[in-house]
């Protein structure tokens, strides 16, 4: 790119958005400028088409765009002309005014109309088909919207993309820039996505000072975060954190004593609290102190409550294995009992051992017994493969506690201690990936006479999110637990299961490219190893196991490198989906265009879908969560929104500047399939770091496939993996909350 030195201002109107990546600010779009139209392209507030602009920059010269404006300042001017008002108006950026609106209020008020607007809003009334309380409406929007436009502006100066800006302006309000400007550091406290640097880019560019208590807060709050975000701790031990904080502030070692200070404060102010832990103090959040507590204060609750002399179900279970004609072992026949005589049980096994078969079962006998059930698990995926293996409606935990959307991106669920489920015994499926938060908010709307069986593979990855839940019960040596160990599914030919749990046991897997489901292909260079991955899923399992591609799964352990899933998802989709013709969009990470594998990576309980039901009529709903697959089926030709239909049926329409939430899904990382199953999976066994290439993701990678299971690698690597059983230790209370609590009461 050639930049022209010679700064210049010129003044426009934005005649069209050409693309927009809210992620980083990024924006390119046509300005009339004079008698000329040029691109103009840098970071830019909440923009829409007809805003009258004041751009600070310099031309350059792009090998995409040609000639363009490279804007280093950019000031918002309300549009001057009736033309450039009325597309303002109908742009959608003033709620309530729409272009048939916009259009009447032009017509009536002329080069007026935003003064009027802003000045005297009932004037608006004048027209037909506007009432007094609309016009006020409009009126405060437009206010809203143009202190909004003036903060969102303030705060990209600084860096801070436009969603994120919104959802500052949506706490803040009108007080946001002076927020900011009087202490930026606050915004790591109540903004989720603010992290301790950019606060703190913003404090020294207003000359706060670097040991200032506000500073030395933030950074104690960030690193409890951090902990809790990256690496699952729900407290960390003040030895760790006062080093880590002495890192982030980059103070010397003899700062502690100011840390040590403002932790002291901190805890007088209960924000958080200390405490001697296993002989080490520990310093933990409100937030996670009393969510572990109020789930082992629960749990021992409803383990009272449901406490009684044990009913002998046996007659129900015989009835149930000859209906089926199947014939349960004493395991899974002691883990229906104890399911169905306890208030809190939990079911733990690994593939074959019958997870699925117990399930059914105690939902026969509680059919039958006429007690009300619900079915949860954490994740869309995991709750459709729950539906499909119990011919009963399963649901997602955040479904059924009913999320309620918040204007900061957030939620709030609508069932609580006040509306709680109307369930006699609540499953859970998948409980290795219910983190700590969830698991609190899913026991609040736990009735105190409910049951609540928990069901999960222990070996399994940990949780996304803060917490060890189900690792911590099980040790916790108070609830009972029914722990499965004998495979029961299985064949004479299958290998997948087999090998499972030979990898959990530290084992090498059995090598027999003659079995039906499991193989490995022997492969020490990484570039062949990445060619056969491609061929794999586009030819070679098609073709022999008439596997559709779109029903095989690459799953990764990283995201980098010539085997990770940015690499492979850019070459599956040139083979799997090619570009022909259409409409496609991009942003920094990748090209979409229809018919392309695609997967949600954010919670977002505000996207609205719909479903198409039998007899085609539909059905509407909030509400697309972290890890949902689908495909994309449209891409708007004018605005470039895209549509994409999950493999749920929910159908929903992203805005371009909402692309940012979704990513290519030919290949994903282990860590993302937890919950799932796919007719095929295709690993890639490859070196790393001892801390991620571990047995236990191996171990969740395999037990992912239904039908067929496909390694690629050198066995060096897979041998590294299958001996490598690290798993990172995870700092948390609940265990030895849950013995104090049951202890307590002797249950």
């Amino acid at each position: 790119m050639i930049i022209y030195n010679i700064t210049m201002k010129l003044i426009g109107t934005v005649e069209e958005i050409i693309f927009r990546n809210d992620q980083n600010n990024y924006t390119v779009l046509v300005v009339h400028s004079g008698d000329q139209y040029l691109t103009a392209v840098g970071k830019f507030p909440q923009i829409s088409v007809g805003l009258s602009v004041e751009l600070e920059g310099q031309m350059s010269v792009n090998s995409k765009y040609g000639e363009q404006f490279s804007v280093q300042e950019v000031k918002i001017l309300q549009p001057s002309s009736a033309l450039a008002i009325e597309r303002y108006l109908s742009s959608g950026i003033i709620r309530g005014v729409g272009p048939a609106t916009a259009k009447k209020i032009v017509d009536k008020f002329k080069n007026d109309t935003l003064t009027i607007i802003e000045f005297d809003p009932l004037r608006l009334s004048e027209i037909k088909g506007i009432s007094k309380e609309k016009a006020y409406e409009i009126g405060s929007a437009y206010a809203e919207c143009r202190v909004m436009q003036e903060a969102v502006m303030f705060l990209q100066s600084h860096s801070i993309s436009t969603n994120l800006a919104l959802k500052i302006f949506e706490i803040y309000k009108e007080n946001t820039i002076n927020q900011v400007k009087t202490n930026p550091y606050k915004l790591v406290e109540d903004v989720d996505g603010i992290g301790f640097s950019t606060a703190d880019a913003i404090a020294q560019k207003t000359g706060v000072d670097l040991m200032s208590e506000a500073r030395i807060r933030a950074g104690i709050l960030h690193c409890l975060k951090q902990a809790s975000d990256k690496e699952g701790h729900t407290y960390l031990t003040k030895t760790i954190l006062y080093d880590n904080a002495l890192k982030l502030l980059n103070f010397l070692p003899e700062d502690i004593k100011a840390i040590e200070q403002i932790v002291e404060f901190m805890v007088i102010e209960g924000s958080i609290k200390c405490f001697t832990y296993h002989g080490e103090d520990i310093v933990v959040t409100n937030k996670f102190y009393y969510q572990e507590l109020y789930i082992a204060r629960k749990l021992s609750l409803l383990s009272q409550n449901i406490f009684q002399d044990e009913i002998d179900f046996s007659s129900y279970i015989e009835q149930y294995q000859n209906l089926n004609k199947i014939t349960l072992n004493n395991d899974q026949v002691n883990a229906i009992k104890s399911a169905l005589n306890n208030g809190t049980s939990v079911i733990t096994g690994g593939p074959g051992t019958g997870k699925t078969t117990i399930v059914r079962c105690i939902l026969n006998i509680l059919e039958a017994t006429r007690k009300k059930v619900l079915l949860l698990a954490p994740t869309g995926r995991a709750s459709k493969r729950l539906s499909e293996s119990c011919g009963q409606e399963a649901k997602t935990i955040h479904r059924a506690l009913e999320t309620n959307p918040t204007k900061d991106g957030g939620s709030v669920f609508h069932r609580n201690e006040s509306n709680p489920l109307d369930a006699d015994v609540i499953i859970i499926d998948e409980m290795s990936m219910v983190d700590v938060s969830l698991f609190y908010s899913l026991l609040k709307a736990v009735r105190s006479t409910s049951r609540v069986i928990m069901v999960g593979d222990k070996d399994q990855l940990q949780s996304v999110g803060a917490g060890n839940v189900l690792r911590d019960i099980i040790e916790s040596e108070r609830i009972k637990v029914a722990f499965l160990n004998q495979i029961y599914r299985q064949d004479k030919d299958s290998l997948i299961i087999v090998n499972a749990h030979l990898i959990n046991s530290g084992k090498m897997p059995i090598i027999n490219n003659s079995s039906k489901d499991f193989f490995y292909e022997q492969n020490n260079n990484i570039d062949d190893c990445a060619d056969k991955i491609v061929d794999m899923v586009a030819t070679r399992i098609p073709n022999y196991f008439k596997i559709d591609s779109d029903k095989i799964q690459v799953l990764a352990p990283m995201r980098a490198g010539v085997c990770g899933i940015d690499n492979l998802n850019k070459r599956l989709q040139h083979v799997l989906n090619p570009y022909v013709k259409g409409f496609q969009i991009e942003n920094e990470f990748s090209k979409y265009h229809v018919g392309d594998k695609v997967m949600q990576i954010v919670n977002n309980y505000e996207l609205e879908y719909y479903k198409i039901g039998e007899q085609g009529d539909k059905t509407f709903g909030t509400g697309i969560y972290n890890g949902d697959i689908g495909h994309i089926i449209e891409i708007l030709p004018n605005t470039f929104d895209v549509s994409v239909k999950f493999d749920d049926g929910k159908i929903c329409t992203y805005p371009r500047s909402e692309l940012h939430q979704l990513t290519l899904a030919y290949a994903i990382t282990i860590h993302k399939s937890q919950g799932s199953e796919f007719d095929a999976i295709v690993i890639p066994i490859v070196s790393g770091a001892p801390i991620i290439i571990t047995r236990n993701l191996l171990y969740t990678a395999i037990t992912r496939a239904k039908k067929v299971a496909v390694l690629i690698g050198s066995k060096q690597n897979l041998a590294r993996m299958i001996y490598n059983n690290y798993t990172a230790k995870r700092f948390t209370l609940l265990k030895d909350y849950l013995r104090d609590e049951f202890d307590k009461y002797k249950v």
